[in-house]
């Protein structure tokens, strides 16, 4: 009965905070193109910022997020979108088909070295979760699997520590090549 509330609260904070990275008052009148978009953003830097609050968001406010992804990507093509989706995608199954991501980002010119490097990971990350989901799914039963709800009873807790864990693990490593493409590219720099 209380939880509703707090996801709403969750959620509409992460937009609030994702919308108020937006706003620029120096830029024509106060406010940017993108403005009434939150995820329109495709640099760098925003796509860590979201992937890191994705992380600590709750399965639930995930799925919230997801869903607002997969309705803004059906009415515009933005880069922004696909990126965004493209990360959602690597802590959500809500965010939609892996394959659809994957077509999604194709599309997207990437013209930042660093971006370029963020998607490619992210991308073979991609990969790797739909050839496994695939090989799973496949011996154990040939029908289409519906899909997964947010609310699982049968889930076990050991099952979401290892993959919350999974999930660490990989923002870890993101982090780490974050970190050393700084110091190669200040190296350069000097």
């Amino acid at each position: 009965m209380l939880l509703q509330p707090i996801r709403f609260i969750c959620l509409a904070s992460v937009l609030l905070m994702t919308g108020c990275a937006q706003f620029n008052p120096g830029f024509g009148g106060g406010f940017s193109n993108n403005y009434s978009d939150p995820y329109a953003r495709s640099d760098y830097e925003e796509l860590l910022t979201f992937g890191d609050n994705m992380a600590h968001m709750s399965a639930s406010s995930r799925a919230d997020v997801c869903r607002t992804l997969v309705r803004r990507q059906k009415g515009s093509r933005d880069p922004g979108i696909q990126l965004h989706l493209m990360v959602g995608r690597l802590l959500s199954d809500s965010c939609g088909s892996i394959s659809k991501v994957l077509r999604g980002v194709e599309t997207v010119p990437l013209t930042d070295s660093r971006l370029q490097r963020f998607v490619s990971i992210n991308t073979e990350a991609l990969k790797r979760m739909n050839s496994g989901s695939r090989r799973s799914s496949g011996s154990v039963d040939s029908r289409p699997k519906k899909a997964q709800t947010v609310y699982e009873p049968n889930d076990s807790k050991g099952s979401r520590k290892d993959e919350n864990r999974l999930l660490r693990e990989k923002l870890e490593a993101i982090r780490s090549m974050e970190k050393q493409m700084d110091e190669s590219e200040s190296a350069d720099e000097n």
